[in-house]
């Protein structure tokens, strides 16, 4: 017969064993880019806002048709404003040359969806910088990316989208022929 401490210790060991919760991932939008210098921005962003429901430090995806799950133990390095400020800043540092403009950016839907795809839907304003009478450039950009089912594919996805993002803005502010279709 096994002794009472022996069953308390045993007890002790499966419940502290239950309690252990899965190690937290963190996930950054800027991708690796061996090599590259940071210059400083030369299309500084003016500000970027995202919808509230999927601006906070751990990742969102879709689930279903119509809800979210706030994953708790894959996180993003900062907040998703803050992560796609330092990203798209990091992809607008190496534009080259142009005009002297700033961009606004709007996020209108940041989706995340394992197993199908990433999409960012974003409005964004170019102005020219110290031109108070210049009219700004007003666009709206819709990318999708296709994703495996981990959370990795799926960051991967949404980095590709920033990144084609960042290359729009950066085509609009060489070029004054107006928005840059999204291909």
């Amino acid at each position: 017969m096994a002794s009472p401490l022996k069953i308390t210790l045993l007890a002790t060991c499966l419940l502290l064993g239950a309690c252990r919760s899965d190690p937290i991932s963190f996930h950054t939008l800027t991708p690796v880019q061996p090599g590259g210098t940071r210059a400083g921005a030369e299309i500084p962003i003016e500000g970027i806002t995202v919808p509230p429901q999927v601006d906070r430090p751990q990742i969102v995806i879709r689930q279903g048709t119509n809800g979210l799950a706030i994953l708790e133990t894959q996180w993003w390095g900062a907040s998703l404003a803050d992560e796609l400020r330092s990203a798209l800043e990091d992809q607008l540092s190496n534009t080259g040359g142009g005009s002297k403009v700033s961009v606004r950016i709007d996020v209108q839907r940041f989706d995340s969806i394992p197993g199908q795809y990433g999409l960012i839907d974003v409005k964004w304003r170019l102005r020219t910088v110290g031109a108070s009478d210049a009219t700004p450039l007003t666009c709206r950009s819709t990318l999708q990316t296709p994703s495996g089912p981990s959370i990795d594919e799926l960051v991967a996805a949404q980095q590709n989208n920033v990144k084609r993002l960042a290359a729009l803005i950066s085509q609009a502010a060489g070029s004054p022929r107006g928005c840059p279709s999204a291909s």
